[in-house]
């Protein structure tokens, strides 16, 4: 049988899988020494020359120990360019591994990427289409370097045009599926329209690639109060097979009053079962956004628009992303899977995006956060002004431009509070992505 790793903990599951004994998977050590852990806490460092040292980006060592200082993104686009070109500082025995992690729109996929990072360096609001653009994030414990590469939600030619996104959004998700060695599928199981079938985008994206392994990982499992349902919801998006073995999942644990149900064996397809199809435009809908995927033929789109789940997944895993214990369950895999190979980066990247993007995408995710509907969506930006402060803060003058005379003072709020709290929230995000004080000023002007 295949195994589900289920990170989330709780008394409630009343249920079980029948499961062969789980991957083995070795223990990793942070930057800074101890067990999954790489943020070194400045606090603790008491020797100024060595806090200079740390602060500077450079490893230091103090009583034989070596500590880095947590991974940040240089303020200056010339030293991340830098950063970027530099020579790989190769281990003896190094280790990689490029995971795209992909999904619909909004199933976590950028908090996620937080998590693994252990910083926050992309975008994440609870709106749709926060991730505009495909980024880089690298990890790098011991010999391992893990570069995770965060996509935008699939989505199709009609939702592009509908709501007037870009039309990299097509592109993007496919193009950086090529480069995998493992494609991770997260749904959202806390959204009962979306948690019972693969969104119809991503089973194109796994059918065009069915030689790039595959892992299906369940976001926000703490959301969800029954579950049993968590098994239910594996079958359908599964097909019943993980790892081309069929699952048996039967109960575990019920009170007397339950119902006694029989054993499941899923030996056919949940898809084939229940006879739901896709709406009928379904497939015509996304035939003509083909380009990426236009190694599907008119047939295979046609089955899949009536099939329910994937049946090539290796691994299932249940988490919630925004809990650390949780996601370092996926890590410590990730981990273990590297496959010996050269870096392809220095072990102080941590992201390829360049800082001002890292400062427009912070801008708009809390645009995002505080503006109804569609008002962040059509906001712009314009750096005025990036320059040193007196007390080696970083100073930052951002213009944002509204569309509307009324999304104008949406954004500024009563008084101005409302585009004071963005660039207060803003900056402290910054901060702690450059290592620096950041002050950052927002004004707002209507777009002529």
């Amino acid at each position: 049988m295949s195994e589900l790793h289920c990170a989330h903990q709780t008394a409630e599951r009343g249920t079980a899988l029948l499961c062969s004994p789980r991957i083995g998977g070795r223990a990793t050590r942070g930057r800074g020494g101890a067990a999954g852990c790489i943020f070194t806490p400045a606090c603790f460092i008491t020797s100024e020359a060595f806090l200079n040292r740390l602060i500077k980006g450079k490893a230091a060592e103090e009583d034989g120990a070596l500590y880095r200082l947590p991974a940040s993104v240089p303020p200056d686009s010339g030293e991340q360019m830098s950063l970027l070109l530099r020579h790989p500082d190769q281990p003896d025995n190094p280790k990689v591994l490029k995971v795209a992690v992909i999904g619909a729109p909004n199933a976590g996929k950028s908090t996620l990427s937080n998590q693994l990072l252990g910083i926050k360096v992309f975008a994440v609001s609870k709106k749709v289409h926060t991730t505009r653009s495909r980024a880089m994030g690298v990890l790098t414990e011991d010999d391992t370097q893990i570069i995770l590469l965060d996509t935008p939600g699939l989505t199709s030619v009609s939702k592009v045009k509908r709501h007037q996104l870009e039309k990299s959004l097509l592109t993007d998700p496919w193009n950086t599926v090529k480069e995998a060695d493992l494609m991770v599928v997260l749904v959202d199981v806390s959204d009962r329209w979306m948690c019972s079938r693969l969104d119809f985008e991503v089973l194109k994206c796994l059918a065009q690639h069915p030689d790039i392994p595959a892992i299906l990982v369940l976001n926000k499992v703490d959301k969800v109060k029954a579950k049993d349902r968590l098994l239910s919801i594996t079958a359908e998006l599964t097909c019943g097979v993980v790892n081309g073995r069929r699952m048996r999942v039967k109960p575990a644990i019920k009170p007397p009053w339950a119902e006694r149900r029989e054993e499941k064996d899923f030996s056919e397809s949940p898809a084939d079962d229940d006879g739901t199809e896709r709406p009928a435009d379904s497939a015509g809908d996304h035939r003509g956004s083909d380009g990426p995927n236009s190694a599907l033929r008119r047939e295979q789109l046609k089955a899949l628009s009536s099939q329910r789940g994937w049946p090539l997944f290796k691994d299932i895993f249940m988490l919630s992303a925004v809990d650390r214990e949780d996601v370092e369950t996926l890590k410590k895999y990730f981990m273990a899977g590297a496959k010996p190979g050269p870096w392809q980066y220095h072990s102080e990247v941590l992201t390829d995006q360049s800082p001002e993007e890292v400062l427009s995408n912070t801008i708009r995710e809390k645009l995002l956060e505080y503006l109804p509907q569609e008002v962040p969506y059509s906001m712009t930006q314009s750096i005025e002004l990036w320059q040193d402060g007196e007390n080696s803060e970083l100073d930052i003058w951002v213009k944002l431009y509204a569309k509307k005379d009324t999304h104008m003072r949406m954004v500024i709020g009563t008084a101005g509070q409302m585009v004071a709290r963005i660039a207060q929230e803003a900056s402290e995000d910054l901060t702690r992505v450059f290592l620096r004080e950041v002050k950052l000023k927002l004004t707002v002007k209507l777009r002529k």
